[in-house]
């Protein structure tokens, strides 16, 4: 199968999780965990679902690797990297802004990546070789070169070391660019550089799930993006995803 096939599989993917979680926004949600800085729902394994029933319907030999688990064929080189809710506390809290992120990596590399956000109809989409696009249009990084007319998002993670970490760089962010922020989904995060909205995405401990469909997107718009394996934490990264065009204070 061509790579056309994949990210139209994605595509629709996205797209159906998309209209499952507009319909349920705003309404009343069972939560399965409430942790210190987190919340799982039972809708994030819904949606999960839903997004592995449409990909191993089409391709019944792939791999899932999602947020909620692992399924299909483990063994085999196409893998499907998902995460269902991006922002799942912001959809808690009926905030309008979280993704459904879903990529796919074959023999480790990512070759198709897509992000959504159902709430403003807005459909990041990527694959290998070819440019990034935004509802179907070419997309290109900032052009900004001065990090004082720069717009950061830093993202801090749920442990008492990233944050300890996370705050420092923040406050040198605040005071180095025009706008620093944190809004809550890594992935609408990455997909912002990835259309010139933000200059760069930092955090020091994420999970390739929220960051996946995003690193070929940035690259492929222009962007650089550099993803480092968390000296601890197995499955986690730290990454820093930006235009490549300026130079940020980040020691």
């Amino acid at each position: 199968m061509t790579t056309d096939t994949f990210l139209q599989t994605a595509l629709d993917a996205a797209q159906a999780a998309g209209g499952f979680l507009r319909a349920n926004f705003g309404r009343p949600l069972t939560v399965d965990e409430n942790l210190a800085h987190d919340i799982k729902l039972e809708l994030d394994k819904r949606t999960q679902a839903l997004i592995e029933s449409i990909i191993l319907d089409r391709h019944p030999g792939h791999a899932i690797y999602g947020e909620e688990g692992l399924t299909g064929d483990q063994s085999s080189e196409h893998q499907w990297i998902i995460d269902p809710i991006d922002g799942t506390v912001n959809f808690f809290y009926s905030i309008p802004h979280f993704a459904v992120s879903i990529a796919l990596r074959r023999a480790g590399k990512i070759i198709v990546g897509v992000i959504y956000d159902p709430m403003r109809d807005e459909m990041w989409s990527v694959k290998e070789g070819h440019p990034a696009l935004l509802n179907g249009q070419p997309i290109s990084v900032s052009s900004r070169t001065d990090a004082a007319e720069c717009t950061v998002s830093v993202g801090v993670s749920k442990s008492i070391n990233t944050i300890n970490r996370g705050i420092p760089l923040f406050e040198k962010m605040l005071r180095s660019v025009k706008k620093c922020r944190m809004m809550g989904s890594a992935s609408l995060d990455i997909a912002y550089v990835a259309c010139g909205r933000l200059d760069a995405y930092i955090e020091g401990m994420i999970s390739l799930w929220d960051v996946a469909a995003g690193l070929l997107l940035v690259e492929q718009a222009g962007g650089k993006v550099e993803l480092k394996p968390h000296e601890s934490q197995p499955e986690k990264y730290s990454i820093i995803a930006s235009s490549g065009k300026v130079t940020l204070p980040l020691e």
